[in-house]
C-alpha cells in the first residue's frame, strides 16, 4: 500500500465515523463550548488533599493521544497552555461512551468532569460529559517520538520537510509547540517595540500600502491596476517618504510597524513580503538615531531572551552597548584593499572577479551598485557582533543629508549583526533642491536600465519645500532580528505564511 493509498484509507475511515456520529444525532462541528479552565489552569487547581473529589472543570482542546481498554480509555487533549490527561469510563458516561469510541486523534473535544490524580501520579480529568467540537477528517503528520538514554526526545517521521511546513503552516503549528513559541516570541518583540516608542512620545501611524508612486528604497515594486481610476498602483517598498511627509505636517515623532513588498529574488534573508519598523524624529540626526537603537535593541534582546549575551548559531553575541562604529570607506579599504576615493570602476570589478564573482555579472555593475557589491563581498561577513557602519558614499544614499564634514559622503549608518544588515538610518535630507537633483540623478540611472533606481516624486519635493525640520530616521528589519533571536536560518522560518510557488497538483506529482 502506497502512502497515498494509506492516507486515503485513514481519511475514509474518519468519514465513516463522521457519518456514524451524525446518525447518532451528534453534531460533529459545534458552534461553541463553555470552557471554564485551560489545561494549565486545571492542573494548577488540584491538591493531593482533595483525593478523588477535585474541582469540576470544563476543558477543551485537540485530542493528541488515546488508548482504550474495553470499558475505559485514557487520552490527552492539548490547548494553547499545554496538555492534560482525560479518563473515560463507560459506567460514568453511559451511552456517551459510544461517542468516545468514535473519536480520532486530532479531534477537538470538550470534557467536563472532576480533577483527580491517578495511581501513576498524573493529574487527570474524569470525564462526566464529552462534547465533540470539530471532527478531524485528515490526520496531522505527527510522527513518533522516542526518548533517548540521556532523556532527549527525538521525533521520527512526521512533518519535517521545510517546504511542506511553510506551505501547511497550520499543520506545522499544530504538531510543533516550539514553532508556536517562536511566533509568540516574535509577537513579544513587536509589542515591546510599540511600548518603547509609545513611552517616548512617538505616534503610531498608518501610511498607504497601495501607492501611485513608490519610493524610499532601491527596489523593484509589485504592480497592480485600479480599474475605476484606470491607473497603475504599486505595493509600497518602504514607508519612508510618507512618514517624512508627516514630519512636515507637524507630527514630530512618528513610527510605523508594517509590511513592505519588494519584487526581488528570494533567499534565506529575503521574502517578497516582510515587516519593517520605521521611525522618524524631528530635530535629531543619525547620531541620535544610533543612541536610540543602542538603547532599544539591548532592552528588546533582554526582554525576549533574558540576557544581553545570547548563544546563537555557535556564536556568543553580546548586545551590551556601546557598539563599535566602523567607517564605510575605511572598512572597504581594510578588507578589500582598495581606496574608493581613487579606485576606478574597472579596478573594483577586477577585485570582485579576483574574489570569484562571475565576470559577466560584474561587468554589468557600475556606480553605487558596484560599490555596494564590493562592500557586500569583502566587509559584511566580518561584521559579526553588533556594529554600526557609518558615513556611506553619496552614490548609495539618495535620501540622506551630505556629511557635514565631507560632502562626498552622507550621514547614514547601517547596523550589522552576524554579517547581515538589521537597520538602516539617515540624517534625513531636507533640502528640496538637493533632493530634486538626487532624484534626477536616479532617473538618469533608470533611463540607463537600473529598474531599482528611485522615481522622481514631485509631491514629496513639494512637501520638503514647505519645510521639514532636521530629522533622524531609521528602518529596522523585524524579520531578520527575530531570525537571530530565535536562531532560525531562513526568513521563512519566522514568517507565518511565507511566499511560496503554487502547490503542484496531484497529477503533476504523479508524473514528476
Amino acid at each position: 500500500m502506497t502512502s497515498t493509498d494509506a492516507r486515503t484509507y485513514v481519511e475514509e475511515a474518519r468519514r465513516e465515523k463522521l457519518a456514524a456520529l451524525t446518525e447518532m444525532g451528534v453534531n460533529p462541528f459545534a458552534y461553541r463550548y463553555e470552557r471554564t479552565h485551560t489545561a494549565a489552569e486545571a492542573l494548577g487547581l488540584y491538591a493531593d488533599a482533595m483525593g478523588d473529589n477535585g474541582p469540576e472543570v470544563a476543558v477543551a482542546g485537540r485530542l493528541v493521544s488515546m488508548r482504550g481498554k474495553g470499558k475505559t480509555a485514557f487520552g490527552h487533549i492539548e490547548d494553547a497552555s499545554g496538555s492534560i490527561q482525560l479518563y473515560f469510563k463507560q459506567d460514568t458516561l453511559g451511552g456517551t461512551y459510544d461517542v468516545v469510541k468514535l473519536l480520532d486523534l486530532d479531534d477537538h473535544i470538550g470534557v467536563r468532569g472532576r480533577v483527580f490524580r491517578t495511581r501513576t501520579g498524573e493529574i487527570t480529568v474524569q470525564a462526566a460529559e464529552v462534547t465533540v467540537l470539530a471532527k478531524s477528517l485528515r490526520p496531522l503528520p505527527r510522527g513518533k517520538t522516542q526518548v533517548t538514554e540521556d532523556g532527549t526526545p527525538v521525533t521520527y517521521g512526521g512533518l519535517q520537510d521545510p517546504e511542506t511546513r511553510y506551505r501547511q503552516r497550520y499543520a506545522d503549528l499544530a504538531v510543533h509547540p516550539d514553532i508556536r513559541d517562536l511566533f509568540r516570541l516574535r509577537a513579544r518583540a513587536i509589542a515591546f517595540m510599540r511600548r518603547y516608542f509609545d513611552a517616548r512620545g512617538f505616534l503610531e501611524v498608518e501610511t498607504p500600502i497601495l501607492q501611485s508612486l513608490y519610493g524610499g528604497a532601491a527596489a523593484r515594486p509589485f504592480v497592480t491596476h485600479h480599474h475605476s481610476l484606470d491607473m497603475p498602483l504599486y505595493l509600497r517598498i518602504a514607508d519612508e517618504l510618507y512618514l517624512k511627509r508627516l514630519i512636515v505636517g507637524g507630527f514630530e515623532r512618528v513610527y510605523e510597524i508594517g509590511h513592505d513588498f519588494r519584487n526581488e529574488g528570494m533567499d534565506r534573508t529575503h521574502n517578497p513580503e516582510f515587516t519593517m519598523l520605521e521611525y522618524y524624529q524631528a530635530y535629531a540626526d543619525y547620531r541620535d538615531v544610533m543612541e536610540t537603537l543602542e538603547d532599544l535593541i539591548p532592552q528588546l534582546v533582554e526582554h525576549c531572551c533574558g540576557s544581553l549575551t545570547i548563544e546563537r548559531f555557535g556564536i556568543t553575541f553580546d548586545f551590551t552597548p556601546p557598539w563599535p562604529r566602523v567607517r564605510f570607506m575605511e572598512a572597504v579599504e581594510e578588507h578589500a584593499g582598495v581606496d574608493l576615493r581613487t579606485a576606478t570602476e574597472d579596478e573594483l570589478r577586477e577585485r570582485l572577479r579576483a574574489a570569484g564573482q562571475d565576470a559577466e555579472t560584474v561587468l554589468e555593475l557600475s556606480g553605487g551598485k558596484l560599490i555596494d557589491e564590493v562592500f557586500k563581498e569583502f566587509v559584511e561577513s566580518t561584521l559579526v557582533q553588533p556594529t554600526f557602519v557609518i558615513d556611506y558614499p553619496k552614490a548609495l544614499s539618495p535620501l540622506a543629508k551630505l556629511h557635514r564634514d565631507d560632502p562626498s559622503l552622507t550621514e547614514r549608518f547601517e547596523l550589522f549583526v552576524q554579517g547581515r544588515e538589521i537597520a538602516n538610518a539617515f540624517s534625513e535630507l531636507n533640502d528640496p533642491d538637493d533632493q530634486r537633483r538626487r532624484f534626477e540623478d536616479q532617473m538618469a540611472q533608470r533611463a540607463a536600465g537600473d529598474e531599482e533606481a528611485h522615481q522622481l516624486d514631485e509631491d514629496y519635493i513639494r512637501a520638503l519645500e514647505y519645510g521639514m525640520p532636521p530629522t533622524g530616521g531609521m528602518g529596522l528589519g523585524v524579520d531578520r532580528l527575530v531570525m537571530l533571536l530565535t536562531e532560525q536560518g531562513s526568513i521563512r522560518d519566522v514568517i507565518l505564511f511565507p511566499a511560496m510557488r503554487p502547490e503542484p497538483k496531484e497529477d503533476d506529482r504523479a508524473t514528476s
